[in-house]
């Protein structure tokens, strides 16, 4: 059992470890240290989860690395890159916001925010925007990496701000969502959600598109919600919770919403994963599943990696499982993403395997810098991007 902590600053947040991600525990009030270990801390009792060994496989397709740079560490944070304006916008734990030419690594900017940072990044290609402790906003203009205005959240923010359509739409733990003008930071709305007592630390996030906000929440719900006033367009449950202990009925969405053209898709931990109509939410399908990283999509097939490890392609359409890879079992997984002919996903030692689209096999492994990747990658068109825990941003083809 590791070991969990909580003091009065943190009131409303109650921090519990689970693989890379935490849970956290909402309370009421705190008003002293708890402090809670676990006899076997010290235990030299081998791991009853441990980690796949590396398959070995006939390399069929080249994979590589097509430029790196170094941003700095995410602590105990999730840091994600973002695609817009032909560049890579990235964050670091320490403050540091970078932009990096998407395709030949070339640093344009770095910027620095005011203190440690736990979210970022969001960007429409004009405004950039990340998030620091006890939830202050930060935007940089995009084109010269300048800071532009700053506002203040609700409450910690730990998932990237989504920005689109003239808004920054963020979501802090407190399970409020807040809107705010992109230009000058000023509060436009704020929708306030019920507030699950126990939720996964890798927060779910938002996607902005069509004059609506669709942002996964707590409590496996996805919500779509007017971007003009924050007013409800619909909702439908990705998860319920079930079971008779907190722990049993966590059933977050988890990652940030795949969006396609008429349909948005996502997967909850403990629940279900789905597809749903964009403009009423209709249910195009929803199986039975369980993820804490999130989905991707083309325009044929949706992939995701569950709890256990395990890698699986779905029919866009109708759900239809086209195939599943389960030998990266407890490699704590990435979210998958198309590249070319193949699946990217990265690992928990930095490591991204390449599956292939059509069933599943290895085709290539790449090694990073040895460090965590959790936080979602990002598609460029013509290559992926990854963010490791300790910094490194890679952009990677393969052909």
């Amino acid at each position: 059992m590791r070991s969990v902590t909580a003091t009065a600053a943190q009131a409303t947040s109650f921090a519990r470890s689970r693989r890379a991600g935490k849970l956290a525990l909402n309370v009421a009030a705190m008003a002293a240290v708890v402090a809670l270990s676990g006899c076997s801390l010290f235990s030299s009792k081998k791991d009853p989860n441990p980690p796949a060994p590396l398959v070995e496989f006939t390399q069929k397709m080249r994979a590589q690395s097509a430029w790196t740079v170094s941003v700095g560490k995410s602590g105990s944070y999730q840091f994600s890159p973002a695609f817009a304006a032909g560049s890579i916008f990235a964050a670091a734990n320490d403050g540091t916001v970078v932009r990096i030419n998407a395709q030949n690594g070339q640093t344009l900017w770095r910027s620095r925010a005011e203190g440690d940072l736990t979210a970022g990044v969001g960007t429409d290609g004009s405004t950039v925007v990340v998030v620091g402790e006890k939830g202050r906003i930060q935007a940089f203009d995009a084109g010269s990496g300048k800071p532009t205005w700053s506002a203040q959240a609700p409450s910690e923010v730990l998932s990237a701000p989504a920005v689109g359509e003239g808004l920054v739409v963020i979501r802090s733990i407190d399970n409020r969502v807040t809107a705010y003008d992109a230009d000058n930071g000023s509060q436009r709305w704020m929708v306030q959600r019920n507030v699950p007592s126990l939720t996964l630390r890798n927060a779910p996030g938002i996607v902005i598109a069509s004059q609506t906000a669709f942002v996964a929440l707590p409590g496996g719900r996805l919500s779509a919600l007017a971007l003009n006033n924050g007013g409800p367009r619909w909702e439908v449950p990705v998860g319920d919770p079930r079971g008779t202990t907190e722990l049993e009925r966590i059933s977050d969405v988890s990652g940030v919403p795949a969006l396609g053209a008429t349909d948005i898709c996502a997967a909850s931990y403990q629940g279900r994963i789905g597809c749903f109509d964009l403009l009423n939410g209709n249910v195009r399908w929803i199986k039975e599943f369980s993820s804490d990283v999130g989905v991707n999509l083309d325009d044929a097939y949706v992939y995701a990696a569950d709890v256990g490890g395990a890698v699986t392609e779905f029919a866009r359409d109708t759900g239809a499982v086209i195939w599943r890879n389960d030998r990266l079992k407890n490699r704590q997984l990435s979210s998958p993403i198309a590249i070319g002919k193949a699946v990217a996903v990265g690992d928990f030692q930095g490591y991204i395997h390449f599956l292939s689209r059509e069933d599943g096999a290895f085709v290539a492994r790449l090694a990073t810098d040895g460090s965590a990747i959790q936080a979602p990658p990002v598609s460029t068109g013509s290559s992926v991007v990854f963010q490791t825990k300790s910094g490194t941003v890679v952009s990677v083809v393969a052909e």
